[in-house]
């Protein structure tokens, strides 16, 4: 399945996995396309962007671990944030392997339920995302998931992720119908 052209879903989960040395080329490339469409949301990224440009590498990964890893600020775990640790969060990635097994998709060594597994996948192609599952999933998952997300950082927050969450909560919520197959 081909990358979406528009919506960088595939730079946004490379931006949340652990971070390499390619972590600055590919904040440049998400923000380059998504300040044609997406300015507001372009903004918020900014800040991300700035923040990992003024950090080496070392420093990146160790802010990381502490935001997602290592008793974290914020669990990246989607099913986690609607559910918590309940029955409900085994259902919801049972049925994430199932859509994922649909499209011959892999969440490889991560649980079906990470921010960055969910975002690969819904980047996998525009059709993909015209269907009710992913519909819902984008819906009734990622927005209030990423509200919860976001609230964990606090209203003030320094942390370059908290920008990094918000421009992606700003990309779901005002995606154009027509990406989403509204139309």
């Amino acid at each position: 399945m081909v990358q979406d052209p528009v919506l960088p879903y595939g730079l946004f989960a490379s931006l949340l996995e652990y971070p390499t040395a390619a972590i600055l080329q590919q904040a440049e490339q998400c923000l380059k396309r998504l300040k044609p469409v997406h300015p507001e949301a372009a903004e918020a990224f900014e800040r991300f962007a700035y923040a990992m440009g003024q950090l080496s590498l070392e420093r990146v990964q160790e802010l990381y671990t502490t935001t997602f890893d290592m008793q974290p600020v914020c669990y990246p775990y989607v099913g986690y944030h609607l559910f918590g640790e309940s029955y409900k969060r085994g259902a919801f990635m049972a049925r994430l392997n199932e859509a994922y097994r649909t499209f011959d998709y892999s969440a490889g060594k991560e649980l079906p339920d990470h921010l960055s597994t969910i975002l690969r996948f819904l980047g996998m192609d525009a059709a993909n995302r015209r269907g009710d599952f992913c519909r819902s999933l984008v819906d009734e998952g990622l927005v209030p998931a990423l509200g919860k997300m976001l609230q964990t950082f606090g209203t003030q927050s320094e942390n370059p992720y908290h920008a990094l969450l918000s421009a992606l909560q700003l990309i779901l919520i005002h995606t154009p119908e027509k990406e989403l197959g509204h139309a």
